[in-house]
């Protein structure tokens, strides 16, 4: 089977699941109300409304990109997952044999799973950045803050929040290679993204040098790369915190976990039996 064909089999056999538009869902309430809660707050506070006139307020220029930036955030598991179910669900209910009997060039098969995982991850990426910019936008504004929404700085941030979607399916794709348990890959999944990188990341102020490593992790690399995160909130209002990478810096980091999870996968896993 030509790529063309493999890439048009794959986008079928991906969009004929529930799990895309279940976790769409779940990214698009997620998301949207965590984001709605806190352009409340950090509005309010930013204009002196909570707390009184004595309470510390939160610079109001640094609210819009903290806001927007939380699709990626706090978003990013949602294309790893996807990208990781691309994988388990064909080779759980042994779908995977027959496409490699239709294709048995596998790094063709391969590489059509991360074809659609562009157009999944864009997809996902969209649905996270409306689900931030929209009510974080509309909270901002009700309580006259302003939104950003005109600069060009805000669109550059969204393009590349597009951008680490992406990776984080090309990575979820080759965690998926990788593990093949689908149990086992989702679990290690969830535990690194929500338990051990946030505890690793959030103990970096009470540990000497530990930023020097932490900001190489994927999730702070993500950050990194979209230029704003809730974790570096401190970076993005001024008060300090020298650890987080370039953006280029960032993307680059990001890339090169997906690339050597890739190989990885391809070297030790993809090329093995399909039981």
């Amino acid at each position: 089977m030509s790529l063309v064909g493999t890439v048009k089999s794959e986008n079928t056999k991906q969009f004929s699941t529930s799990s895309w538009w279940i976790l769409a869902i779940v990214l698009l309430v997620y998301v949207g109300s965590t984001a709605a809660a806190l352009a409340f707050f950090f509005a309010a506070s930013a204009t002196g409304q909570l707390g009184g006139a004595n309470a510390p307020q939160m610079p109001a220029e640094t609210l819009p990109p903290l806001l927007y930036s939380l699709a990626t955030a706090m978003g990013y598991v949602f294309p790893l997952l996807i990208g990781t179910l691309m994988v388990t669900t064909e080779i759980r209910h042994q779908t995977l044999t027959p496409t490699f009997l239709a294709t048995p060039r596998r790094g063709r098969v391969l590489a059509a799973k991360l074809i659609v995982g562009v157009a999944l991850g864009l997809m996902y990426g969209v649905i996270g950045v409306l689900s931030s910019v929209v009510p974080s936008a509309v909270l901002l504004s009700v309580q006259g803050v302003d939104t950003q929404l005109g600069e060009s700085d805000t669109w550059a941030m969204v393009a590349r929040m597009l951008a680490a979607f992406v990776l984080w399916v090309f990575i979820g794709i080759a965690v998926g290679a990788l593990v093949r348990n689908q149990i086992v890959a989702i679990v290690g999944v969830l535990v690194f993204t929500q338990f051990v990188e946030p505890i690793a990341r959030t103990l970096v102020p009470f540990v000497e040098g530990a930023g020097d490593v932490v900001r190489f992790l994927p999730g702070a690399a993500s950050d990194a790369l979209v230029g704003a995160s809730l974790y570096n909130a401190e970076v993005i209002m001024g008060a300090g915190g020298g650890n987080m990478l370039e953006w280029w810096a960032g993307g680059l980091v990001l890339l090169g976990v997906a690339a050597v999870l890739l190989v990885l996968a391809y070297l030790f896993s993809w090329r093995r039996d399909v039981a």
